[in-house]
């Protein structure tokens, strides 16, 4: 297989100024309806971008969890890769990409932790086997075989037995405020409709088209 070879076009639809919202948190919650409406397989599946002090990014696939008027909200281990990399480096990115609508959303800001009652709240909220996972989990933290896991899965098992899941000290939320938001659609040869939003000092946003 030729890599080069491979392409498609892009054939759904057009953007136009005149679809878009003023507010980018109202536009993007209209696409995310549409994916919901077209039934896509993870329609909050998101790429998360991080990068350490020295500037070395690193990217994963995350859950979006929330989407409001403060920004975009992610659960995880706050002793992760991604946890180490955002205490030194706070500033990251997010894309994500419904191929099925030929759509694609970036989005580029500040992060800071979510407060410990939010984290609390979402991790209530868990099935009990994700929450149990959470305290198995000591995430990208390296381990020896899948055994390590499973032994450990039924020590905490044990420990919460017959009680509510505690949420583990080291895990909680993350909000990203947008500083901004990129709005893509395919369009036929590479021709694609791009429009950026940008905020502004006043807190306002202003909305430009890019060339694709």
């Amino acid at each position: 297989m030729n890599l080069s070879d491979l392409r498609r076009e892009y054939t759904k639809g057009g953007l136009r100024r005149s679809d878009l919202d003023l507010n980018p948190l109202v536009q993007f919650h209209k696409w995310f309806e549409q994916a919901l409406t077209a039934e896509l397989l993870e329609p909050s599946a998101i790429t998360l971008a991080t990068a350490d002090e020295a500037g070395r990014p690193s990217a994963r696939i995350v859950l979006l969890k929330e989407a409001d008027e403060r920004g975009f909200t992610i659960f995880t281990n706050y002793e992760s890769r991604k946890g180490r990399e955002l205490a030194e480096n706070s500033h990251a990115a997010m894309v994500i990409y419904w191929a099925e609508l030929e759509r694609e959303v970036c989005i580029a800001g500040e992060v800071t932790k979510t407060s410990r009652a939010e984290s609390e709240k979402y991790f209530a909220m868990r099935p009990r086997g994700s929450q149990l996972g959470a305290w198995v989990s000591r995430q990208s933290a390296v381990v020896p075989n899948r055994g390590f896991l499973e032994k450990r899965l039924l020590e905490v098992e044990s420990q919460f037995e017959g009680r509510n899941v505690d949420t583990p000290p080291y895990w909680g939320g993350y909000l990203l405020v947008p500083s901004r938001i990129e709005f893509w659609q395919g369009r036929p040869n590479r021709l694609h409709d791009r429009f950026q939003y940008s905020r502004q000092a006043d807190g306002s946003w202003e909305i430009d088209r890019l060339s694709p």
